[in-house]
């Protein structure tokens, strides 16, 4: 077997429970860490077949402390979802096993299909990759389960929200007061919750390919039904971090050029995207660490700072 980095070390228990669901003839021949996470630890494990090919899974374990608390929701949730999703179009992993309790793990962990592609950051091409990213979501808002996954939670109050250094004090206060009304009411939709280029994967020969595809959507653990908004938020603000404030609104107005629905009212509109932007304010430092173990060593937590700044100021600005 060969193992390219400690972490990817898996305990007895865990070898053995994925050993349980592999093919007649199956052994693991190879474990590697997959980076970019971060509520979870991210294997891909290469299984060797009798005829003498190779096959991947992937096995999501949560074995952060922080986290434990949440597992069992979140793996219950992924798990149905990536069930209904077989079903669909939508390109997610297929789920082959899940322990979301520790029953048989060393931690509560779900073992599903590894999808081809990758995850693509760079400025360089997102012109055509938010186009895609537009689309898939309203693939996915059109997604009607025969029964709700659980009701959309936000964590971020006005007392949550941390006002970084140098940002306009009274923009992010007029901010702030948009999240302190109450939600507006909507019409709910299969929600994804973390739809974000870090959770696509594209088939791309060069991250300016103009032929890029998307191969999958993974990270599905957040899975709820609320309204659409607050999925196009939350991937407007990772773009607007990643590549520069002007492309939040950018994917926002794709995605209703690709047929998604948003809010009538500006001012609902701009209730969900000013919630999201300000839920980043909470955690900027862990939103910057993966993108730079990615690659993309210039977004320094000061620099996705920066433009979390530039993009609360853009959002109230364009509210008038």
């Amino acid at each position: 077997m060969t193992i390219h980095d400690d972490e990817a070390s898996v305990p007895p228990s865990t070898l053995a429970w994925v050993g349980r669901h592999l093919e007649p003839g199956e052994r693991i021949v190879g474990i590697e860490v997959l980076r970019g996470g971060i509520t979870a630890r991210m294997r891909r494990m290469t299984v060797g077949r009798p005829d003498g090919g190779t096959r991947a899974l992937v096995l999501r374990s949560f074995v952060d402390p922080s986290y434990l608390g949440h597992a069992e929701d979140w793996l219950n949730r992924e798990a149905d979802a990536l069930s209904l999703l077989a079903r669909t179009s939508v390109p997610a992993p297929g789920l082959v096993a899940f322990d979301p309790t520790a029953a048989h793990c060393e931690y509560p962990s779900l073992l599903m299909t590894h999808l081809a592609g990758r995850s693509v950051l760079h400025d360089e091409g997102a012109q055509t990759r938010v186009l895609l990213l537009a689309r898939q979501l309203v693939a996915i808002h059109a997604v009607r389960p025969a029964e709700r996954p659980r009701q959309y939670v936000t964590l971020t109050t006005a007392d949550t929200v941390v006002t970084p250094k140098g940002a306009d004090a009274a923009a992010w206060a007029a901010a702030i007061d948009v999240i302190r009304r109450p939600a507006p009411p909507c019409a709910g939709r299969f929600l994804h919750r973390d739809f974000q280029p870090g959770n696509v994967l594209f088939d791309v020969a060069s991250p300016a390919s103009a032929g890029a595809r998307i191969t999958g959507v993974v990270d599905w653990a957040g899975t709820s039904w609320g309204p659409a908004d607050l999925d196009v938020a939350h991937c407007a603000t990772n773009l607007a971090l990643l590549h520069g404030p002007a492309w939040g609104p950018r994917f926002t107005q794709a995605y209703e050029e690709a047929g998604g629905e948003l809010a009538a009212a500006a001012s609902e509109r701009l209730y969900w995207h000013v919630r999201d932007a300000l839920a980043c304010s909470e955690e900027v430092r862990a939103v910057a660490r993966p993108w730079r173990e990615a690659g993309r060593t210039d977004l320094t937590t000061r620099v996705v700072e920066q433009r979390l700044v530039a993009y609360v100021a853009a959002l109230m600005d364009a509210s008038g």
